[in-house]
């Protein structure tokens, strides 16, 4: 299984697997990871599981969707690698992402 690995903003690090085909919040909700709310539960209707995507990893990520961008414009602090981590699928290839979450969500 693909390991993601989740840095709050006080800098405090886990690393949790994920299963292939799941999404990168649906490894965070089940791995009670801080700092992912997730309200609308993955259905990309709000920006409560904003992530900075590390840099490293932007381009294997690749940029968000359309209806996503829509989404992000309710986040806060919204930067160029910030994504909506309910539309991350995982994929053995992003074995070992990093992604952090703002200091506050939507």
């Amino acid at each position: 299984m693909p390991k993601i690995t989740y840095v709050d903003h006080a800098g405090t690090v886990r690393t949790v697997e994920g299963d292939v085909g799941s999404t990168v919040m649906e490894a965070a909700i089940r791995n009670n990871v801080p700092g992912i709310d997730a309200e609308c539960g993955g259905a990309c209707a709000c920006a409560t599981c904003h992530v900075y995507v590390n840099d490293a990893w932007a381009d294997i990520v690749g940029p968000a969707e359309a209806m996503e961008q829509d989404m992000l414009d309710f986040a806060s602090d919204v930067r160029t690698t910030s994504r909506l981590c309910c539309q991350i699928r995982i994929t053995p290839e992003l074995d070992g992402l990093s992604v952090t979450t703002p200091a506050r969500q939507g």
